[in-house]
């Protein structure tokens, strides 16, 4: 059987030794995700609006905050869709942010989203971002590469975040 490469979407999955309302906080409390992924937001988190933000060094891992110092600054903008409290929170948002220039069409936005369930560790963390076949070829290739390496490490941050005494 020949294996089947998926291009347009990204999944991840881990299990988080949390309780369910405190994997949700750390998602869809817009204070507390900017600490851990690495972004600071104006705003909260509202479903149906746009929050604006710039990359600002994760405050939970040393290593990975110097890896994100190049991005310090660069915008970040958030559109929120749906939220359904303790098991849904998705946004839309321009892969590859770096590469993105004022005026990007929204259709050329993939969407992300986090999907909680109960697992007898813990907390089940799913997270997709699906839409890459919409993005410009000539980005497309970078954007999804460097997305598939970064769900990976923002998986390890939440489950850094999650034990550290004071992250509400």
């Amino acid at each position: 059987m020949e294996a089947i490469m998926q291009t347009d979407r990204i999944e991840k999955k881990i299990v988080l030794r949390a309780t369910r309302e405190r994997v949700w906080q750390a998602i869809s409390d817009s204070s507390q995700f900017g600490r851990w992924f690495g972004v600071t937001l104006q705003g909260p988190f509202v479903a149906g609006q746009r929050v604006a933000g710039h990359i600002t060094p994760t405050q939970v891992d040393p290593e990975v905050a110097r890896m994100q110092e190049p991005w310090a600054g660069v915008a970040c903008d958030f559109h929120v869709e749906r939220i359904e409290p303790m098991t849904h929170f998705s946004f839309r948002w321009h892969p590859g942010g770096d590469a993105v220039q004022p005026g990007t069409p929204e259709e050329q936005m993939t969407t992300v989203t986090f999907t909680l369930a109960d697992a007898p560790e813990g907390t089940l963390l799913m997270i997709t971002e699906s839409g890459f076949d919409r993005v410009p070829l000539e980005r497309r290739a970078k954007a999804f590469a460097d997305n598939e390496g970064g769900w990976e490490m923002q998986t390890r941050l939440i489950a850094k975040f999650l034990v550290l005494p004071a992250n509400g």
